[in-house]
């Protein structure tokens, strides 16, 4: 069967703080903070709870002087909790002021987020983008250019929608506007690339909110340029309205081999977790096979002949617990992440399935006290039964990881059940 991901467009490298974007490496998750950044320690907490969830950058906002002088202390503060996550800081309006003016925080950003829509206007614009850019050098940082169509250079927009009616056959207003954020960006580094700053210290992003929309954008820029891309649609809304529509727009992107970091833009509950936007990313790129996390858990979505809520039960357990355990795992068994789990709630398909996992568990469907065949590398081992059989089946979990990768076991060596 012939592998349907388009290779990786080329892109030239950028270490942003250790974390190489683009070229050969991975696709990088990042997120970003909705602390205000001026609050260090409510920083430094979301911060180190996006790390630890996995996210591999973190952007905070810069916004006011007070925010720029919080930046050394959140960093300081960081290391010495052990997070050493990259930090970028989003600049808008006054970022060559604030950058200008405090040196400590230009110097304890890992990348600067320029938007050439809001970097400056008429005859500022080309002097404080200078400006950044020189800050840049200065201090050996890297730079994502990041146009978002919600605040477009609307001189450039203006230049192109007056070129194109006088065209024979005009464009279509989104086709001028998709031009115009791909012309922002690439002009934008272009200058930079004027003023000293090389290929391998730019990303480039297109940001716009509309699923096609950014299909079209990073199809144009992957083939005009090799800045490394960063990907995401923005303002992608709640729930999982948001998570649909940032995994469809992305998901056709990296499909086609484009994209070199991703980030889900999604909005929070009151009060809400915001490593869900990570653990999206995650499971998108796990989810294509571009990478791998975590142990995957197959569950079944139920159905009439499911009436018994115990595989529910478990399969929310099971997540839970890897969830949980996966940060000590990680550190203790490499490879672990790719472990592949089923827990099935019934006989149709649930020991074919849990047979193809590294471990699985089929329930019987209905019934509250079942018995359940537990699966281990594709032959049945023992059944558990009773009101102890989702703590039974995580004890065979964990002892399986100790007993494969602790010891460094190939995948498809069998395994005794404890």
């Amino acid at each position: 069967m012939p592998h349907l991901i388009a290779p990786r467009r080329a892109s030239v490298p950028v270490d942003v703080g250790g974390v190489i974007v683009g070229g050969e490496a991975p696709v990088v998750v990042q997120s970003m903070t909705n602390t205000d950044t001026a609050d260090i320690d409510g920083t430094v907490r979301q911060v180190a709870a996006l790390a630890r969830a996995g996210s591999e950058l973190v952007r905070i906002t810069v916004d006011r002087d007070e925010a720029a002088k919080a930046v050394p202390h959140i960093r300081e503060k960081l290391l010495k909790l052990g997070v050493k996550v990259p930090l970028v800081g989003d600049f808008h309006y006054i970022g060559h002021t604030l950058l200008a003016e405090n040196p400590a925080c230009a110097e304890a950003l890992d990348k600067y987020r320029i938007n050439p829509g809001n970097v400056g206007f008429k005859d500022k614009k080309d002097r404080q983008f200078s400006s950044i850019i020189e800050q840049a050098l200065r201090h050996n940082k890297p730079v994502r250019i990041g146009v978002n169509w919600g605040s477009l250079d609307q001189d450039l927009l203006t230049h192109l929608m007056d070129e194109n009616s006088r065209l024979p056959s005009p464009r279509d207003a989104r086709s001028v506007m998709h031009e115009a954020i791909v012309q922002s960006g690439l002009m934008s580094a272009a200058r930079a690339e004027e003023l000293g700053l090389g290929a391998d210290r730019i990303i480039i992003s297109a940001k716009v909110s509309s699923v096609q929309d950014l299909v079209s954008v990073y199809t144009l820029l992957a083939e005009r340029c090799s800045y490394a891309l960063h990907l995401g649609l923005t303002e992608a809304g709640m729930g999982s309205k948001g998570i649909v529509a940032s995994s469809a727009a992305m998901g056709i992107v990296l499909q086609a081999g484009i994209g070199d970091t991703i980030r889900y833009s999604l909005t929070p509950e009151p009060g809400g977790d915001r490593t869900l936007e990570v653990r999206a990313a995650q499971e998108l790129l796990q989810t294509m096979g571009l990478r791998t996390f975590m142990p995957i858990v197959a569950a079944c979505p139920g159905c009439g002949r499911t009436t018994s809520t115990v595989f529910q039960e478990l399969a929310r357990d099971v997540q839970e617990m890897i969830r949980t355990r996966m940060p000590e795992w990680k550190a203790r068994y490499p490879g672990v992440e790719g472990l592949n789990l089923a827990v099935m709630g019934c006989i149709v398909n649930g020991p074919g399935e849990s047979k193809h996992a590294d471990i699985g568990i089929s329930l019987p469907g209905t019934g509250e006290t079942p018995a359940a065949p537990i699966f281990i590398d594709g032959r049945k081992v023992l059944t558990l039964r009773g009101a102890g059989i989702a703590e039974e089946f995580k004890g065979i979990v964990e002892h399986y990881i100790e007993a494969r990768y602790a010891r460094g076991l190939p995948p498809g060596s069998r395994v005794k059940p404890a």
